[in-house]
């Protein structure tokens, strides 16, 4: 597996060694020593599966407590993944990473505690998975809005057309207004 750094430093992009022939493909999504190694992540408690059509967009969300670090991936299909540093010590508090996430490139991204989280399907249907070093605990669950002008996320819409995003994304909270997350960043 191959860790690489973004311009956020504790969110990295993952590409795995693919071993393949005309019968297929292996390859290694996650090893424990290597990844707490790199990362300093928690142990994953918790792994989620969704799956999404074409210009779906889902997030931003983060928790305030219970916090999640997110290890994500697609498994069909493609999609535009986000990360926004809602870290208030960080060098890089609102600032945001997006990378395209597919079954064809196998690519992962790691998105430490403190990020908000959100992806956009490209394609015409996509399948997303990730590991979870917290539990789900919706009392503490915050969406910002997908399209704040504050973070001016780059997102690549189909035709220029809006996403479509549930009603908890659409009433989303602006960056400013959102709590930020409080604990020392690395």
């Amino acid at each position: 597996m191959q860790f690489i750094e973004t311009p956020i430093k504790d969110v990295k992009l993952l590409e795995p060694k693919v071993f393949g022939d005309d019968r297929g493909f292996f390859m290694e999504t996650f090893r424990a020593d290597e990844f707490a190694n790199v990362t300093g992540a928690k142990p994953f408690v918790q792994d989620n599966h969704s799956k999404s059509t074409q210009g779906i967009l889902r997030g931003l969300h983060y928790q305030t407590k219970n916090t999640q670090g997110k290890l994500v991936r697609v498994v069909q299909g493609e999609v535009f993944d986000v990360a926004v540093d809602m870290r208030k010590a960080s060098p890089t508090f609102g600032k945001w990473v997006g990378y395209f996430l597919s079954a064809e490139n196998k690519r992962q991204l790691w998105v430490p505690e403190g990020f908000a989280h959100g992806f956009y399907v490209t394609s015409e249907t996509a399948e997303f998975v990730y590991k979870c070093t917290d539990y789900y605990a919706p009392e503490y669950d915050v969406s910002v809005k997908w399209n704040d002008a504050d973070l001016a996320i780059e997102w690549p819409l189909i035709n220029g057309k809006n996403p479509i995003v549930s009603e908890k994304d659409n009433s989303g909270l602006p960056f400013l207004s959102a709590p930020a997350f409080t604990e020392t960043a690395s």
